[in-house]
């Protein structure tokens, strides 16, 4: 009897993970690798910092939370902040200008005889 084939293969060598990056450019004053994050993941808190600038921003973390994630939640923090600084705000109208709602009219009248 022969030998299987698959016993005799190598084990194929296992994938190297890169390191993902946990230095990133500021928004504000657009220095590379000058944003920093700290992650407590016992405490379950992010915090983010830009040396230059000082630029702080803080978010909650968990277990399977990345320096990258944080960054990328403070880009989305950042813009919608942008957003609602140019929305137009309308004035909002006091209630004492619109008159009250009419009451609903109840037919109390027996038609059924």
């Amino acid at each position: 009897m022969g030998k299987r084939k698959k016993s005799s293969r190598k084990p194929a060598p296992s994938r190297q993970k890169v390191p993902l990056d946990t230095a990133f450019t500021c928004l504000f004053c657009h220095h590379d690798k000058s944003v920093t994050v700290r992650l407590d993941r016992k405490e379950g808190v992010a915090q983010l910092v830009c040396r230059v600038c000082d630029q702080r921003y803080q978010s909650k973390v968990n277990h399977l939370t990345e320096a990258i994630d944080i960054y990328s939640e403070w880009i989305d923090a950042a813009d919608a902040a942008q957003r609602e600084e140019q929305r137009p705000h309308r004035p909002v109208a006091s209630t004492s200008s619109r008159p009250a709602p009419a009451p609903a009219s109840v037919d109390d009248s027996d038609d059924d005889d």
